[in-house]
């Protein structure tokens, strides 16, 4: 878990560099002990999202978050993450009753006057493809309007080949030739880099990965180019994947 004190400096890095906002991920944010701290203080100079699981979002947490949110210069976005529109399917990646508590704390922070936004994965889709004529994104919607929410907001993800998921023996990569005449910007890498306690990333799903990493302690230092050598990047090449918020 990052010190308190490291991300305000980091901050004060992004402000002198004219970063224009700032993204928190994990990990779980609303398990650091300062991040309400951490919260105001950010919005003070930045549009900031936070990408969180839910379930640390009480009823006393979500209020602190509304009051933070409707003090600050900046706006705030809070995403939380589903795994499954099926309650049985996403328990068995997240834990026995995380769909619910999830669900309650979209609940809780959309009563408190803000729009969270869901972010889900096309991974159920990946292994059991749809049978039935209703997309995915429509069952999402449904599923936001049972809870009387007339606006949902929802994100969807494509799946990386990594991790737990069965990887296919010819994993694609990104290569020079595909990148010849290739707008460079379309790539979230281009132009954000993910801080964490041991250095600075190109990408927040390759954190801790040693070609990844791209500095120590200083943003300025981390402005060069990232190199796309991971399948991730294949992903994102293809799809157009960025962690923002569209």
């Amino acid at each position: 878990m990052m010190e308190k004190d490291a991300i305000f400096r980091y901050l004060e890095q992004a402000k002198e560099l004219g970063v224009k906002e700032i993204y928190y991920t994990g990990g779980e944010p609303f398990i650091h002990p300062d991040m309400l701290e951490i919260l105001r203080l950010t919005l003070r100079d930045f549009p900031t999202s936070v990408l969180t699981n839910g379930l640390p979002l009480n009823d006393q947490r979500a209020t602190s978050i509304k009051e933070i949110a409707e003090s600050s210069r900046f706006s705030l976005e809070i995403r939380l993450s589903l795994d499954d529109y099926d309650e049985k399917r996403n328990d068995k990646i997240r834990g026995k009753g995380t769909f619910h508590q999830v669900l309650n704390a979209y609940k809780r922070l959309y009563e408190n006057g803000l729009l969270p936004i869901l972010t889900v994965s096309e991974i159920q889709d990946y292994l059991h493809p749809l049978k039935s004529n209703e997309s995915a994104y429509q069952k999402y919607v449904n599923l936001l309007k049972s809870l009387g929410v007339q606006r949902p907001r929802i994100k969807i993800i494509p799946v990386f080949e990594m991790g737990m998921l069965p990887i296919p023996k010819d994993n694609h990569l990104v290569t020079n030739g595909m990148l010849k005449g290739f707008d460079h910007s379309l790539l979230q890498c281009s132009s954000s880099r993910i801080v964490a306690a041991d250095g600075i990333y190109g990408c927040p799903i390759l954190v801790g990965k040693k070609q990844s990493k791209m500095g120590s302690d200083s943003l300025v230092q981390a402005c060069s180019p990232c190199s796309l050598y991971h399948p991730a990047c294949y992903t994102c090449y293809m799809t157009g994947m960025t962690c923002k918020n569209f």
